[in-house]
């Protein structure tokens, strides 16, 4: 393994030891920070999201294409996650292993990802707010904002067992995209570790609680607040429709088919 890793690049082993310790910091934030910081990564979603959308709204663009440049510039929001630093509900799901290592409570790590969501939430639909009162919608003579609709009109539309099982293939890349990063000694190597699982879950189409925080209000809030039009499928109650599966597909996937995994694989023999 060491001639594999060297210096530049923990090994998997020590990746598991440094989810596990960071899982425990993460359970003994002060709430304060724990808020701020979970607004911070719902606004960094968003603003990947936001890119995402821009990029897709050029109607020139091939399925194949749209998909691929619209996964790599979402990348942003996870990038600037783990970089800046800030508290992802769906990252955050890798806390099961400080859990079930018994270095942290359950009601340690619902209470941190319990805070973090509703922060994500407001960080996530307080950008989708901004974009609309900044008018940056209009972009490309309206493209932008139509397209924003056709994306919140989607999802909302999903079926309960389709969003559930999208949201499970969603969090198993992006919990491999932070182990990944979590293997990387320098910023360039994080990022890189980053884009590819990212890519794939955008290019895939699965479903992101926490990006779905973004798109949807902000397709609420263009269809209440502009004159472009919708089909009259949004409404609050397909956000809550979209984000129970989508959320609980999210758990399973990180929490379970992630996190669960990898400690069974190189924790629990350890500290049997």
């Amino acid at each position: 393994m060491a001639e594999i890793f060297g210096a530049d690049a923990y090994s998997p082993k020590q990746i598991a030891e440094r989810v596990r310790s960071v899982g425990v910091t993460k359970a003994r934030l002060p709430l304060l920070s724990l808020i701020a910081l979970g607004v911070l990564a719902g606004g960094f979603i968003g603003l990947g999201a936001n890119f995402y959308n821009v990029v897709t709204s050029d109607p020139s663009l091939g399925y194949a294409t749209a998909r691929l440049l619209g996964g790599l510039v979402f990348s942003l929001g996870l990038i600037l996650v783990v970089v800046a630093g800030a508290e992802l509900f769906t990252g955050n799901n890798l806390m099961v292993m400080a859990w079930v290592s018994r270095e942290i409570t359950l009601s340690q790590m619902l209470r941190n990802l319990g805070v973090v969501y509703l922060a994500n939430f407001i960080g996530a639909a307080g950008l989708a707010t901004l974009v609309v009162l900044s008018g940056q919608w209009q972009g490309n003579s309206g493209s932008d904002g139509n397209r924003a609709l056709v994306i919140a009109e989607a999802k909302v539309s999903l079926p309960f067992m389709e969003a559930f099982f999208r949201g499970v293939l969603c969090n198993i890349l992006v919990c491999l995209a932070v182990w990944l990063a979590m293997a990387a000694r320098h910023v360039s190597g994080k990022i890189l570790a980053i884009i590819f699982p990212i890519s794939a879950f955008v290019a895939a189409g699965f479903e992101h609680c926490v990006a779905n925080m973004y798109f949807i209000p902000l397709g609420l809030l263009l269809d209440a607040w502009t004159p472009l039009q919708t089909s009259g499928t949004l409404s609050w109650q397909g956000l809550i429709h979209n984000l129970v599966p989508v959320t609980l597909g999210n758990l399973v996937g990180g929490a379970g088919m992630v996190g669960l995994v990898y400690y069974v694989i190189y924790v629990r023999g350890e500290r049997a």
